[in-house]
């Protein structure tokens, strides 16, 4: 749905995105990481077409950004850092207006607009005036904007910034609503944690340069050199399950600290890893009380990407 060619944007002196070559595909939802100034706002707005790229192309939805831009703007939906929104309009009224400048027909606008407010939790809202609004729902009037066309690809520029631990709560579960639905979605942030439970592939950019795109799976498993699993035996029984994790050729190390052990997998392991080491356990007669293979932490991802141990 996102393909990105060569692209490259300088200002003046300033390089901001550096032979840049990314494919995101229909259904993702593409976590695009990076500090401040890194180069996410720029590509954004170039495949939003409302930049040029200096060198190379890009395509959303099989259009060009470059020659079909009319094209490109009826199957995404962009959502800048930095929204618009119109105070002295009711809601409804604001999200007419976005209908009409996308051209649907004013018979059908009155569903569409029913829906989207549904779909982002603001029904309770539409004769509301828009400056009345909160922060977070300003924020969802703004979402439910970008969804007015149906639009296949979304691009969402920072869309939890500012926004309370709840109102990100809220946020989180209607992007897993929207993949389900169907939508492609491309999401920058420099907050991880944004990220972590809900992004299936991540991009991480620092200075314009592209250092890693692809499944946060993977990357995870390649940073730690394999699957990991934590195991809590119970009390006695650590130094028995220690020595029998040890003696299956397939595991790769073994850590213990007090009743908790963390046992390292090899990243081509067929079996499901959980399954795995519980087999082993309960083939040696010990006693535990939970077996599970750790989660993605992005920031260790981040944190080892950038200094440079994937480029």
């Amino acid at each position: 749905m996102i393909e990105i060619h060569g692209v490259t944007k300088i200002y003046k002196d300033l390089v901001a995105v550096k032979d840049l070559n990314l494919t995101i595909n229909e259904g993702d939802i593409f976590g695009f990481i990076g500090p401040n100034g890194a180069g996410k706002t720029t590509t954004i707005k170039i495949l939003a077409t409302l930049l040029k790229p200096t060198q190379g192309y890009a395509m959303v939805g099989g259009y060009n950004v470059l020659t079909q831009a009319d094209d490109v703007k009826r199957v995404m939906g962009y959502m800048p850092d930095n929204f618009g929104v119109y105070d002295d309009m009711k809601v409804w009224e604001y999200l007419d207006f976005f209908a009409a400048a996308y051209k649907i027909d004013r018979n059908k606008r009155v569903q569409v607009i029913d829906d989207v407010l549904a779909l982002t939790d603001l029904t309770h809202k539409k004769d509301a005036m828009v400056d009345s609004l909160s922060r977070g729902m300003k924020q969802r009037l703004c979402l439910a904007k970008t969804l007015v066309h149906d639009p296949q690809v979304l691009l969402l520029d920072e869309p939890a910034s500012g926004l309370d631990p709840r109102a990100r709560i809220e946020l989180r579960e209607l992007l897993k609503e929207l993949r389900k639905m169907g939508k492609t979605i491309l999401i920058s942030s420099h907050i991880l944690t944004e990220l972590a439970d809900f992004c299936n592939t991540i991009g991480i950019i620092e200075q314009g340069n592209l250092l890693y795109a692809g499944d946060i799976t993977e990357i995870t498993h390649k940073l730690r050199g394999g699957k990991m699993v934590e195991v809590k035996v119970r009390d006695g029984f650590a130094q028995q399950a220690e020595e029998a994790l040890l003696g299956n050729s397939t595991v790769q190390e073994v850590n213990r600290e007090g009743n908790i052990i963390t046992v390292s997998l090899p990243i081509d392991l067929a079996e499901d890893p959980d399954a795995f080491i519980t087999d082993i356990l309960v083939d040696n007669g010990v006693k535990f009380n939970s077996v599970r293979e750790l989660e993605v932490d992005l920031e260790d991802v981040f944190m080892q990407v950038t200094k440079g141990i994937v480029q």
